[in-house]
């Protein structure tokens, strides 16, 4: 699904080039629940954008379901995200202004999907998510749990091939976590291919790959070789 081949990014500063990702060569495959781990500042963030097609601002070269990125148009790439791709991210990026029903439509309507099919697959993620009686409440009505639960809907209503989660349980506690997590296990075994950013180990062990990143390197890489941790 995804080929990364020598994947830098780097800041201008006054004294030179700051590297944030440095010489990255990754594959995810179709299904894999891949986990990236590393302290603070490692640049796990970063590749996760990178990956989301949220940042074009990098060298090397990315592969996505056979797919050039790295010799795209910056349109092509918008609709490379939007077709395949959901994103979860620590803060739950919900729109304050909107019910939950309107925040799990807009996805759907940047598809152009027609409203009366919209209307049917909101009424049945609603249903899957078990969140059919909050689907008139606002974003600021909800517990942070509820709000995350939405976010993961949001996130799957268009049936995206590849999940993105940033730090997704990052503020929840340990219950409201443990059904999230849960909840990606259960897409992943459906086929979902999933790529988590966490600092959790017990975050970690419901993925089947985990990679560490420390100071843009990949960990005991070398200079070219993954390190690639089989956790199942």
């Amino acid at each position: 699904m995804i080929e990364l081949r020598n994947l830098e990014k780097f800041y201008e500063t006054g004294v030179g080039k700051t590297f944030v990702l440095r010489r990255i060569s990754l594959d995810i495959k179709q299904g894999d629940f891949l986990t990236i781990m590393g302290p603070s500042g490692a640049g796990k963030s970063t590749l996760l954008a990178i990956l989301g097609m949220l940042d074009s601002n990098w060298l090397g070269e990315y592969y996505f379901l056979g797919e050039p990125v790295h010799k795209l148009r910056p349109k092509d790439r918008v609709e490379l995200n939007k077709r395949y791709i959901g994103f979860v991210f620590q803060q739950y990026h919900l729109l304050d202004s909107l019910t939950v029903y309107e925040n799990l439509d807009i996805p759907l309507s940047y598809r152009n999907v027609r409203r009366s099919e919209r209307e049917s697959i909101v009424a049945d993620i609603l249903d899957r998510f078990q969140i059919v009686g909050k689907k008139d409440l606002y974003p600021n009505q909800l517990s942070g749990g509820q709000q995350q639960l939405v976010a993961v809907a949001r996130a799957v209503i268009a049936n995206p091939r590849l999940i993105l989660a940033d730090e997704p349980t990052g503020n929840l506690h340990s219950t409201q976590g443990k059904e999230i997590m849960e909840l990606f296990r259960r897409l992943n075994n459906e086929g979902t291919t999933i790529v988590q950013v966490t600092h959790s180990e017990s975050n970690a062990t419901y993925g089947n790959k985990i990679i560490n990143l420390l100071d843009g390197w990949l960990k005991d890489q070398g200079q070219a070789a993954n390190y690639i941790n089989y956790t199942n």
